[in-house]
Protein backbone atom coordinates (compact mmCIF):
# COMPACT_ATOMS: atom_id res chain seq x y z
CA UNK A 1 0.00 0.00 0.00
CA UNK A 2 1.06 3.41 -0.78
CA UNK A 3 1.52 5.55 2.23
CA UNK A 4 2.15 9.11 1.63
CA UNK A 5 0.71 11.18 5.02
CA UNK A 6 4.13 10.87 7.21
CA UNK A 7 4.29 14.30 8.01
CA UNK A 8 8.05 13.81 9.31
CA UNK A 9 9.62 13.32 5.71
CA UNK A 10 10.90 16.37 4.53
CA UNK A 11 10.07 17.51 0.76
CA UNK A 12 13.36 15.67 -0.68
CA UNK A 13 13.06 11.98 0.59
CA UNK A 14 9.28 12.63 -0.76
CA UNK A 15 10.62 13.61 -4.03
CA UNK A 16 12.98 10.27 -4.00
CA UNK A 17 10.70 8.45 -2.92
CA UNK A 18 8.17 9.23 -6.16
CA UNK A 19 11.26 8.60 -8.19
CA UNK A 20 11.42 5.20 -6.72
CA UNK A 21 7.92 4.45 -7.24
CA UNK A 22 7.81 5.53 -10.93
CA UNK A 23 9.66 2.64 -12.61
CA UNK A 24 6.81 0.47 -10.36
CA UNK A 25 3.81 2.33 -11.78
CA UNK A 26 5.21 2.36 -14.99
CA UNK A 27 4.60 -1.76 -15.03
CA UNK A 28 1.33 -1.63 -13.77
CA UNK A 29 -0.86 -3.16 -17.05
CA UNK A 30 -4.06 -1.58 -17.78
CA UNK A 31 -6.44 -3.77 -16.37
CA UNK A 32 -4.17 -3.17 -13.06
CA UNK A 33 -4.41 0.71 -13.42
CA UNK A 34 -7.99 0.34 -14.43
CA UNK A 35 -8.67 -2.09 -10.88
CA UNK A 36 -6.92 0.81 -9.32
CA UNK A 37 -9.06 3.97 -10.10
CA UNK A 38 -12.26 1.71 -9.72
CA UNK A 39 -10.78 0.79 -6.05
CA UNK A 40 -10.32 4.85 -5.93
CA UNK A 41 -13.76 5.79 -7.19
CA UNK A 42 -15.36 3.72 -4.79
CA UNK A 43 -12.93 4.77 -1.77
CA UNK A 44 -14.15 8.50 -2.49
CA UNK A 45 -17.86 7.56 -2.35
CA UNK A 46 -17.43 5.54 0.80
CA UNK A 47 -15.48 8.28 2.71
CA UNK A 48 -17.39 11.33 1.61
CA UNK A 49 -18.33 11.85 5.27
CA UNK A 50 -14.70 12.15 6.41
CA UNK A 51 -13.81 14.44 2.92
CA UNK A 52 -16.55 16.43 3.91
CA UNK A 53 -15.86 17.18 7.92
CA UNK A 54 -11.97 17.60 6.07
CA UNK A 55 -13.23 20.02 3.60
CA UNK A 56 -15.61 22.32 6.16
CA UNK A 57 -12.68 22.60 8.07
CA UNK A 58 -10.60 24.48 5.75
CA UNK A 59 -13.98 26.53 4.36
CA UNK A 60 -14.87 27.71 7.55
CA UNK A 61 -10.98 28.54 8.50
CA UNK A 62 -12.23 31.54 6.33
CA UNK A 63 -9.08 32.74 4.46
CA UNK A 64 -10.42 32.74 1.25
CA UNK A 65 -14.37 33.91 -0.36
CA UNK A 66 -15.79 34.40 -3.62
CA UNK A 67 -14.90 32.59 -6.30
CA UNK A 68 -11.38 30.74 -4.60
CA UNK A 69 -14.46 29.97 -1.71
CA UNK A 70 -16.44 28.50 -4.75
CA UNK A 71 -13.76 25.87 -5.96
CA UNK A 72 -12.31 24.82 -2.32
CA UNK A 73 -16.34 24.08 -1.20
CA UNK A 74 -17.18 19.90 -1.46
CA UNK A 75 -20.46 18.85 -1.81
CA UNK A 76 -22.04 15.56 -2.00
CA UNK A 77 -22.61 16.08 -5.33
CA UNK A 78 -19.13 17.57 -6.30
CA UNK A 79 -17.48 14.41 -4.60
CA UNK A 80 -19.99 12.60 -6.90
CA UNK A 81 -19.06 14.29 -9.60
CA UNK A 82 -15.06 14.04 -8.56
CA UNK A 83 -15.71 10.08 -8.65
CA UNK A 84 -17.41 10.04 -11.68
CA UNK A 85 -14.17 11.70 -13.78
CA UNK A 86 -12.14 8.98 -11.86
CA UNK A 87 -14.37 6.22 -13.57
CA UNK A 88 -14.48 8.31 -16.85
CA UNK A 89 -10.95 7.92 -16.97
CA UNK A 90 -11.00 4.09 -16.49
CA UNK A 91 -13.61 4.03 -19.65
CA UNK A 92 -10.76 5.90 -21.60
CA UNK A 93 -8.05 4.32 -23.95
CA UNK A 94 -4.43 3.17 -22.12
CA UNK A 95 -1.77 5.33 -23.99
CA UNK A 96 0.99 4.17 -22.74
CA UNK A 97 2.63 1.35 -25.22
CA UNK A 98 0.79 3.00 -28.25
CA UNK A 99 2.52 3.02 -31.36
CA UNK A 100 2.90 6.23 -32.63
CA UNK A 101 5.17 5.24 -35.90
CA UNK A 102 6.83 2.12 -36.87
CA UNK A 103 9.16 2.27 -40.51
CA UNK A 104 11.68 -0.49 -41.75
CA UNK A 105 15.19 0.65 -43.19
CA UNK A 106 16.77 -0.48 -46.28
CA UNK A 107 19.42 -2.25 -43.92
CA UNK A 108 16.25 -4.58 -42.36
CA UNK A 109 16.01 -2.55 -38.86
CA UNK A 110 12.72 -2.17 -37.64
CA UNK A 111 12.03 1.02 -35.80
CA UNK A 112 8.98 1.95 -33.68
CA UNK A 113 8.65 4.84 -31.84
CA UNK A 114 6.25 4.34 -28.50
CA UNK A 115 4.30 6.08 -26.16
CA UNK A 116 6.01 6.18 -22.33
CA UNK A 117 5.37 7.72 -18.85
CA UNK A 118 6.96 10.86 -18.32
CA UNK A 119 7.98 9.36 -14.21
CA UNK A 120 7.09 11.94 -12.06
CA UNK A 121 4.74 14.53 -12.33
CA UNK A 122 4.40 17.62 -9.90
CA UNK A 123 1.56 19.50 -9.39
CA UNK A 124 1.25 23.32 -8.09
CA UNK A 125 -2.27 24.04 -7.71
CA UNK A 126 -4.53 26.66 -5.32
CA UNK A 127 -7.61 25.87 -3.74
CA UNK A 128 -9.72 23.13 -5.77
CA UNK A 129 -9.11 19.61 -4.02
CA UNK A 130 -11.01 17.90 -6.91
CA UNK A 131 -7.81 18.15 -8.72
CA UNK A 132 -5.77 16.66 -6.00
CA UNK A 133 -7.94 13.11 -7.48
CA UNK A 134 -8.31 14.49 -10.86
CA UNK A 135 -4.37 14.67 -11.19
CA UNK A 136 -3.60 11.22 -9.38
CA UNK A 137 -6.39 9.35 -11.67
CA UNK A 138 -4.34 10.75 -15.47
CA UNK A 139 -1.03 9.96 -13.51
CA UNK A 140 -1.38 6.54 -12.69
CA UNK A 141 -3.55 6.15 -16.02
CA UNK A 142 -0.48 6.94 -17.75
CA UNK A 143 2.21 4.94 -15.48
CA UNK A 144 3.84 8.08 -13.87
CA UNK A 145 4.23 8.61 -10.22
CA UNK A 146 2.78 12.01 -8.89
CA UNK A 147 4.14 14.61 -6.20
CA UNK A 148 1.10 16.94 -4.87
CA UNK A 149 1.69 20.39 -3.82
CA UNK A 150 -1.82 21.97 -2.95
CA UNK A 151 -2.99 25.69 -1.35
CA UNK A 152 -2.54 25.78 1.86
CA UNK A 153 -6.49 26.83 2.41
CA UNK A 154 -7.27 23.49 1.05
CA UNK A 155 -4.49 21.38 3.66
CA UNK A 156 -7.25 19.38 5.06
CA UNK A 157 -9.25 18.42 2.23
CA UNK A 158 -5.94 17.25 0.33
CA UNK A 159 -4.52 15.01 3.28
CA UNK A 160 -7.77 13.51 3.72
CA UNK A 161 -8.49 12.59 -0.15
CA UNK A 162 -4.73 11.45 -0.53
CA UNK A 163 -5.13 9.38 2.48
CA UNK A 164 -8.17 7.75 0.74
CA UNK A 165 -6.53 7.44 -1.99
CA UNK A 166 -3.23 5.87 -0.99
CA UNK A 167 -5.36 3.34 1.27
CA UNK A 168 -6.25 1.98 -1.96
CA UNK A 169 -4.72 -2.00 -2.13
CA UNK A 170 -2.16 -2.56 -4.30
CA UNK A 171 -1.07 0.85 -5.24
CA UNK A 172 3.13 1.13 -5.23
CA UNK A 173 4.58 2.38 -1.91
CA UNK A 174 5.56 6.30 -2.81
CA UNK A 175 3.08 6.39 -6.11
CA UNK A 176 1.42 9.63 -4.42
CA UNK A 177 3.55 12.34 -2.55
CA UNK A 178 1.32 15.17 -1.16
CA UNK A 179 4.00 18.06 0.31
CA UNK A 180 3.23 20.23 3.04
CA UNK A 181 1.36 23.55 1.96
CA UNK A 182 1.99 25.65 5.09
CA UNK A 183 5.60 26.71 3.53
CA UNK A 184 6.66 28.30 0.41
CA UNK A 185 9.87 26.38 1.17
CA UNK A 186 7.85 23.03 -0.98
CA UNK A 187 7.63 24.51 -3.77
CA UNK A 188 11.39 25.72 -4.18
CA UNK A 189 12.02 22.74 -3.30
CA UNK A 190 9.83 21.30 -6.03
CA UNK A 191 10.28 23.61 -8.78
CA UNK A 192 14.50 22.94 -8.11
CA UNK A 193 14.20 19.18 -8.19
CA UNK A 194 15.72 17.94 -11.08
CA UNK A 195 16.60 14.68 -11.66
CA UNK A 196 14.06 13.76 -9.55
CA UNK A 197 11.04 15.45 -11.03
CA UNK A 198 10.30 15.06 -14.44
CA UNK A 199 8.15 18.00 -15.20
CA UNK A 200 6.01 21.12 -13.06
CA UNK A 201 2.37 21.32 -14.06
CA UNK A 202 1.27 24.76 -12.42
CA UNK A 203 -2.78 25.45 -11.86
CA UNK A 204 -4.16 28.46 -10.35
CA UNK A 205 -3.58 32.49 -11.47
CA UNK A 206 -1.83 34.47 -12.88
CA UNK A 207 0.88 35.13 -10.06
CA UNK A 208 1.13 30.99 -9.05
CA UNK A 209 2.03 30.11 -13.09
CA UNK A 210 4.23 33.00 -13.65
CA UNK A 211 6.24 32.25 -10.80
CA UNK A 212 7.12 28.32 -11.65
CA UNK A 213 7.71 29.21 -15.11
CA UNK A 214 10.36 32.04 -14.27
CA UNK A 215 12.04 29.70 -11.55
CA UNK A 216 11.54 26.21 -12.16
CA UNK A 217 14.60 24.29 -13.34
CA UNK A 218 12.13 21.63 -13.82
CA UNK A 219 10.57 21.66 -17.56
CA UNK A 220 6.93 23.30 -16.89
CA UNK A 221 3.95 22.56 -18.94
CA UNK A 222 2.52 26.30 -18.35
CA UNK A 223 -1.25 26.16 -17.86
CA UNK A 224 -3.55 29.45 -18.31
CA UNK A 225 -5.20 32.14 -16.18
CA UNK A 226 -8.65 32.88 -18.48
CA UNK A 227 -8.99 36.29 -19.48
CA UNK A 228 -11.59 35.00 -21.95
CA UNK A 229 -13.45 36.70 -24.75
CA UNK A 230 -16.68 36.57 -26.68
CA UNK A 231 -17.12 38.51 -29.63
CA UNK A 232 -20.62 39.33 -30.89
CA UNK A 233 -20.77 39.85 -34.86
CA UNK A 234 -22.74 42.04 -36.92
CA UNK A 235 -24.75 38.93 -38.10
CA UNK A 236 -25.01 37.23 -35.16
CA UNK A 237 -28.43 35.26 -33.88
CA UNK A 238 -29.14 37.64 -30.78
CA UNK A 239 -31.04 34.93 -28.56
CA UNK A 240 -28.18 32.81 -29.50
CA UNK A 241 -25.76 35.72 -28.55
CA UNK A 242 -27.57 36.24 -24.99
CA UNK A 243 -27.66 32.21 -24.11
CA UNK A 244 -23.51 31.98 -25.00
CA UNK A 245 -22.63 35.20 -23.41
CA UNK A 246 -24.93 34.64 -20.14
CA UNK A 247 -23.75 30.86 -19.77
CA UNK A 248 -19.87 31.91 -20.48
CA UNK A 249 -20.19 34.36 -17.56
CA UNK A 250 -22.39 33.17 -15.04
CA UNK A 251 -22.30 29.32 -15.38
CA UNK A 252 -19.71 29.19 -13.01
CA UNK A 253 -17.56 32.23 -13.25
CA UNK A 254 -14.64 31.22 -11.13
CA UNK A 255 -13.04 29.33 -13.49
CA UNK A 256 -10.85 29.84 -15.99
CA UNK A 257 -12.94 29.44 -18.66
CA UNK A 258 -15.45 31.85 -17.84
CA UNK A 259 -16.17 34.74 -20.17
CA UNK A 260 -14.41 38.23 -18.84
CA UNK A 261 -15.09 40.31 -21.87
CA UNK A 262 -17.55 41.33 -24.54
CA UNK A 263 -16.91 42.29 -27.54
CA UNK A 264 -19.68 43.79 -29.89
CA UNK A 265 -19.93 44.75 -33.28
CA UNK A 266 -20.33 48.58 -33.71
CA UNK A 267 -23.64 47.93 -36.05
CA UNK A 268 -25.90 46.37 -33.12
CA UNK A 269 -24.13 47.77 -30.50
CA UNK A 270 -26.95 50.46 -29.53
CA UNK A 271 -29.48 47.34 -29.80
CA UNK A 272 -27.49 44.09 -28.10
CA UNK A 273 -25.63 46.19 -25.25
CA UNK A 274 -28.92 47.19 -23.76
CA UNK A 275 -30.49 43.65 -24.05
CA UNK A 276 -27.58 41.96 -22.72
CA UNK A 277 -26.81 44.46 -19.91
CA UNK A 278 -30.60 44.19 -18.96
CA UNK A 279 -30.38 40.24 -18.62
CA UNK A 280 -26.88 40.34 -16.90
CA UNK A 281 -27.99 42.80 -14.57
CA UNK A 282 -30.70 40.72 -13.35
CA UNK A 283 -28.23 37.83 -12.98
CA UNK A 284 -26.34 40.38 -10.61
CA UNK A 285 -23.13 40.62 -13.04
CA UNK A 286 -21.29 44.14 -12.58
CA UNK A 287 -21.04 45.76 -15.47
CA UNK A 288 -17.98 47.67 -16.63
CA UNK A 289 -17.06 48.92 -20.08
CA UNK A 290 -15.56 51.69 -22.87
CA UNK A 291 -17.06 54.98 -23.63
CA UNK A 292 -19.57 53.70 -26.14
CA UNK A 293 -20.65 51.17 -23.98
CA UNK A 294 -21.53 53.38 -20.96
CA UNK A 295 -22.99 55.90 -23.53
CA UNK A 296 -25.39 52.93 -24.44
CA UNK A 297 -26.51 52.10 -20.84
CA UNK A 298 -25.97 54.03 -17.39
CA UNK A 299 -25.57 50.77 -15.17
CA UNK A 300 -22.04 50.21 -16.94
CA UNK A 301 -19.53 51.77 -15.06
CA UNK A 302 -15.87 53.27 -17.39
CA UNK A 303 -13.47 50.53 -17.79
CA UNK A 304 -10.06 51.47 -16.74
CA UNK A 305 -7.00 50.12 -19.10
CA UNK A 306 -6.29 47.88 -16.26
CA UNK A 307 -9.92 45.49 -17.17
CA UNK A 308 -9.18 44.59 -20.40
CA UNK A 309 -6.02 42.56 -19.17
CA UNK A 310 -7.82 41.37 -15.38
CA UNK A 311 -8.71 37.95 -15.01
CA UNK A 312 -12.33 38.53 -12.28
CA UNK A 313 -13.12 35.13 -11.81
CA UNK A 314 -16.35 37.01 -10.46
CA UNK A 315 -19.59 37.90 -11.65
CA UNK A 316 -17.85 40.89 -13.56
CA UNK A 317 -17.85 41.55 -17.21
CA UNK A 318 -15.71 44.14 -19.18
CA UNK A 319 -17.47 45.07 -22.75
CA UNK A 320 -16.08 46.88 -25.54
CA UNK A 321 -17.79 47.93 -29.02
CA UNK A 322 -15.39 47.11 -31.88
CA UNK A 323 -15.69 48.01 -35.46
CA UNK A 324 -15.58 45.02 -36.70
CA UNK A 325 -14.10 41.18 -36.95
CA UNK A 326 -10.49 42.58 -37.38
CA UNK A 327 -10.70 44.98 -34.70
CA UNK A 328 -11.89 42.09 -31.94
CA UNK A 329 -9.26 39.52 -33.13
CA UNK A 330 -6.51 42.60 -32.33
CA UNK A 331 -8.10 43.09 -28.91
CA UNK A 332 -8.22 39.66 -28.11
CA UNK A 333 -4.38 39.08 -29.45
CA UNK A 334 -3.45 41.88 -27.40
CA UNK A 335 -5.28 41.26 -23.66
CA UNK A 336 -5.85 37.56 -23.97
CA UNK A 337 -4.07 34.65 -21.61
CA UNK A 338 -4.52 32.95 -24.32
CA UNK A 339 -6.90 30.30 -22.97
CA UNK A 340 -10.55 30.41 -25.17
CA UNK A 341 -12.02 32.67 -26.96
CA UNK A 342 -15.75 32.89 -29.21
CA UNK A 343 -17.23 34.46 -32.03
CA UNK A 344 -20.85 34.72 -32.36
CA UNK A 345 -21.81 35.31 -36.19
CA UNK A 346 -23.69 33.71 -38.67
CA UNK A 347 -21.06 35.26 -41.19
CA UNK A 348 -18.98 31.79 -41.91
CA UNK A 349 -16.33 33.89 -43.73
CA UNK A 350 -15.89 36.09 -40.78
CA UNK A 351 -16.38 33.04 -38.25
CA UNK A 352 -13.17 31.46 -40.16
CA UNK A 353 -11.42 34.59 -39.73
CA UNK A 354 -11.61 34.34 -36.08
CA UNK A 355 -10.91 31.02 -35.86
CA UNK A 356 -7.88 31.27 -37.96
CA UNK A 357 -6.27 34.50 -36.65
CA UNK A 358 -6.87 34.08 -32.75
CA UNK A 359 -3.72 33.33 -30.93
CA UNK A 360 -5.51 31.34 -28.48
CA UNK A 361 -5.28 27.24 -27.29
CA UNK A 362 -9.14 27.28 -28.22
CA UNK A 363 -11.25 29.06 -30.64
CA UNK A 364 -15.45 28.97 -30.58
CA UNK A 365 -17.55 29.52 -33.47
CA UNK A 366 -21.20 29.99 -31.47
CA UNK A 367 -20.46 27.80 -28.78
CA UNK A 368 -19.89 29.01 -25.02
CA UNK A 369 -15.91 29.01 -23.32
CA UNK A 370 -17.34 27.04 -20.89
CA UNK A 371 -16.52 24.12 -22.89
CA UNK A 372 -12.58 24.14 -23.17
CA UNK A 373 -12.70 21.44 -20.08
CA UNK A 374 -10.85 17.61 -20.62
CA UNK A 375 -14.27 16.24 -19.58
CA UNK A 376 -16.10 17.89 -21.89
CA UNK A 377 -13.48 17.52 -25.12
CA UNK A 378 -14.40 13.94 -23.89
CA UNK A 379 -10.63 13.23 -22.36
CA UNK A 380 -12.23 12.35 -19.05
CA UNK A 381 -10.52 14.67 -16.28
CA UNK A 382 -7.98 17.07 -16.90
CA UNK A 383 -4.79 18.18 -16.16
CA UNK A 384 -5.37 21.82 -16.87
CA UNK A 385 -5.63 23.92 -19.57
CA UNK A 386 -1.91 24.41 -21.47
CA UNK A 387 -1.55 27.74 -23.26
CA UNK A 388 1.79 27.20 -23.99
CA UNK A 389 2.49 25.41 -27.51
CA UNK A 390 5.09 23.19 -26.96
CA UNK A 391 4.43 19.86 -25.94
CA UNK A 392 0.72 20.45 -25.78
CA UNK A 393 -1.69 23.08 -25.94
CA UNK A 394 -5.47 23.60 -24.66
CA UNK A 395 -7.19 21.25 -22.25
CA UNK A 396 -5.00 18.25 -22.03
CA UNK A 397 -5.01 14.69 -20.38
CA UNK A 398 -3.93 11.24 -21.02
CA UNK A 399 -1.72 11.69 -23.97
CA UNK A 400 0.29 15.01 -23.15
CA UNK A 401 1.49 13.34 -19.82
CA UNK A 402 3.80 10.98 -22.14
CA UNK A 403 6.65 11.07 -23.72
CA UNK A 404 7.78 8.56 -26.17
CA UNK A 405 11.07 6.41 -27.06
CA UNK A 406 12.11 4.13 -30.14
CA UNK A 407 12.28 0.46 -30.07
CA UNK A 408 14.79 -0.83 -32.80
CA UNK A 409 14.42 -4.57 -33.66
CA UNK A 410 17.49 -5.59 -35.45
CA UNK A 411 19.08 -9.31 -36.70
CA UNK A 412 22.59 -8.62 -36.23
CA UNK A 413 23.21 -5.23 -37.74
CA UNK A 414 26.28 -2.98 -37.52
CA UNK A 415 26.97 0.19 -38.95
CA UNK A 416 29.57 0.55 -41.55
Amino acid sequence: MATSMNSALSTRERLERARDAAPRVAELSSTQKNDLLRRMADAIEADAPSILAANKKDVEAGTVQGAVRDRLLLTRERIAAIAKAVREVVSLSDPVGETIAEWRRPNGLLIRKVRVPLGVVGIIYESRPNVTVDTVALALKTGNAIVLRGGKEAMHSNQELVRVLSSVPGLPEGAIQLLDSTTRDSVQELIEGRGLVDVIIPRGGAGLINFVVENSVVPVIETGAGNCHVFVDESADLEMADRIVINAKTQRPSVCNAAEKLLVHRQIAARYIPQIAKKLGELNVELRGDEAAVRLVSAIRPATEEDWSEEYLRLCLAIKVVSGVEEAITHINRYSTKNSEAIVTENEENARRFLRAVDSAAVYWNASTRFSDGGEFGFGAEMGISTQKLHCRGPFALAELTSSKYEIFGSGQVRT
